[in-house]
Parts: structure tokens; C-alpha cells; sequence
């Protein structure tokens, strides 16, 4: 069922913006980045983000719709970036691979019979985030002077973190992993219109009387993204069991279970792989023309595709006095 089934016990209720304003906030690059690709590919024409070479960055219009909106609602980002992946994780990106190349198949033969509406849901679905990707949001984010860091692994990770130790207020994320490796408090729904979702840890902990340990375990009776979950397993059923028998093991043991490497995914949450190495800026100070330069002409972006988030990142950032952000 995978992390997605957390939901149904996670503490998860809409605020305002206003209930988090003044929050510094460790966005999940990742899954912040791939929500805003897939729209823009859905929605713009791809001649507004593709080079006279063929090279595709609909990033660039992404990132322009979204960082104006942390400012105007008095959020300072900060973005982590995932590294290496981790040996445990390589069966989810193997099947994630699969699943886009399924679609690639799917929207070629769209395309070929002349579904245009179909093709255009199959390429939000067939986007990756390339390595051109990646560096020129890397690049953009360094000229609207938005602090990223670099996790050994997971992102997600990183940033929760970030948030225990309190360096951050926030993590910023879709994924409910960020439950598991411990964010105190998660916001979500950052790339929809509308409030966001506030996702409590220690309130879904009280809720269920667990502790974090047994959460834990509970997610990996369902499946994570390190593992499949058993068979008929839902989060109920999880539940139950791991109040029944204590822990992971104790249910593996009653019923007669296996999840390989169970001890180390368990562990993962617990101590996953992560960089001291960050720091966490007290102003902010975009450089607007470099940034429109870059966008428009160094990588030929439509220049009316973000226009609007230019005037709105100028606007919010004098409106809100973040550039003298404490």
C-alpha cells in the first residue's frame, strides 16, 4: 500500500497560512519539484520551455509559479536535495522507472492516433527529473538567494532532521515518510490552491497511544517505500497487531511473518544518513535580473510564462520586508 495509507492515521488538519507565518521551512526539493514539473507540462505549451537545442526545462517555469508563494505568505524555504539513493530504496525506483516507461509506451501511441488530451495527462506523467533539471533549479534557487542543501540520501530525511534538532519550524512535503524519520510538524497541499495541510507527530502518536517506534513499525506491516507491505495488511490491521504484540518483531514471530531486512529498514528511520554541514541564512536578497536573465535568456524560457512570478516575488519581497527577514 505503500506510505500513501498513512493518511488514514496520520493527525492531518487545514490552517491558514497566517497560523505559520514567520516559519522557516525545509522543502523536500524532490517532491516540491516534480508536483510543479508534472503541472507545467500539463498545462504550457512546451515550446514556451524548450531550447533551439531540444534541451526541455519546464523547472524553471515551475519554480517562478511556486517560491513567490512562500514569500507571500512570509515562509523562508529552504530546500533540500536528495543524494545517492539508498541501497534499500532500489526496488521503488526500479518500479518507478518501469511505471514512467510504461507511460512513455502509452503516450507515444496517443500521440501517433491523434489523442492529444490523452497525451498530454501521459507526458505529466512521464516527467523525470534530469540532470539539467536538477542544476538549473539549483542554479535559480542561488540567484533568488533561496539556501539549498545537499542530503547524502534521502531529502525527506534531512529535513525532518533539520526539524527536530529545531533548526527548522517546518518540513515541507506530500510524503508521509517525513512522519516516520521524525518531522514534528509537516506542511502539505504547498503546490495546490487553497490552505495547506498541518500533519502532526506527536498528535497521530497521542492519537493511537504508540510511540513513534511502533508507528514505525506499523508503516512497514503496510509497505514503504523500502519495503512491501504483507499481503491483506491494511493501516487498521497494522495497527491492531502492533498493539496486540508489541512491536514488529513480536507480530513477525505470533503470525509467522517475514519482511526481508526488517532490523535495517527499522533502523533507517531511526538514523538515516545525514549532513551536519548546513546553515541557515537570517536575510534574503534575491537578485531578480540575474535570475530573469537566466530563465529567459540563458535558457530561453518564454519570458510571458514568468513574468508573473517575477512581479510577485519583487512584490512580496518588499511588501513583507523579507529582505530584512530575522
Amino acid at each position: 500500500m505503500g506510505n500513501a495509507a498513512l493518511r488514514q492515521l496520520a493527525v492531518i488538519d487545514e490552517i491558514s497560512f497566517d497560523a505559520v507565518a514567520g516559519s522557516i521551512i525545509a522543502i523536500d526539493a524532490h517532491n516540491w519539484l516534480y508536483r510543479y514539473l508534472t503541472t507545467t507540462v500539463k498545462f504550457t505549451r512546451d515550446a514556451a520551455y524548450t531550447t533551439e537545442a531540444g534541451e526541455e526545462v519546464p523547472n524553471l517555469i515551475g519554480v517562478m509559479q511556486g517560491i513567490p508563494k512562500f514569500y507571500e505568505h512570509e515562509l523562508a524555504p529552504v530546500f533540500v536535495f536528495d543524494g545517492a539513493v539508498t541501497e534499500l530504496k532500489d526496488a521503488e525506483v526500479s518500479a518507478r522507472r518501469a511505471a514512467k516507461e510504461a507511460a512513455e509506451e502509452r503516450q507515444a501511441a496517443a500521440v501517433e492516433r491523434g489523442d492529444h488530451i490523452e497525451a498530454a495527462r501521459l507526458s505529466a506523467r512521464t516527467q523525470r527529473l534530469t540532470p539539467v533539471i536538477l542544476e538549473t533549479t539549483r542554479t535559480l534557487l542561488s540567484h533568488l538567494d533561496v539556501p539549498v542543501i545537499e542530503a547524502p540520501a534521502e531529502g525527506e530525511a534531512q529535513a525532518a532532521a533539520m526539524a527536530a534538532r529545531g533548526d527548522v519550524d517546518l518540513v515541507g512535503s506530500e510524503d508521509y515518510d517525513t512522519l516516520l524519520f521524525g518531522a514534528p510538524y509537516t506542511l502539505r497541499q504547498l503546490t495546490s490552491a487553497g490552505s495547506p495541510e498541518l500533519m502532526e507527530l506527536e498528535a497521530t502518536l497521542r492519537g493511537h497511544q504508540i510511540t513513534r517506534e511502533q508507528l514505525v513499525d506499523v508503516a512497514l506491516l503496510i509497505g514503504t517505500d523500502f519495503n512491501e507491505g504483507i499481503s491483506g495488511m491494511g493501516p487498521k490491521t497494522a495497527m491492531r497487531a502492533i498493539k496486540e504484540h508489541d512491536d514488529l518483531f513480536g507480530v513477525m514471530e505470533a503470525k509467522d511473518l517475514h519482511i526481508p531486512q526488517a532490523d535495517r529498514i527499522r533502523s533507517l528511520f531511526f538514523d538515516p544518513p545525514m549532513t551536519d554541514a548546513y546553515a541557515i541564512p537570517t536575510t534574503v536578497d534575491p537578485d531578480i535580473e540575474a535570475a530573469r536573465a537566466f530563465v529567459c535568456d540563458t535558457w530561453e524560457v518564454d519570458p510571458a510564462e514568468v513574468e508573473r512570478g517575477f512581479d510577485r516575488l519583487e512584490q512580496s519581497v518588499v511588501q513583507t520586508g523579507l529582505d530584512r527577514w530575522t
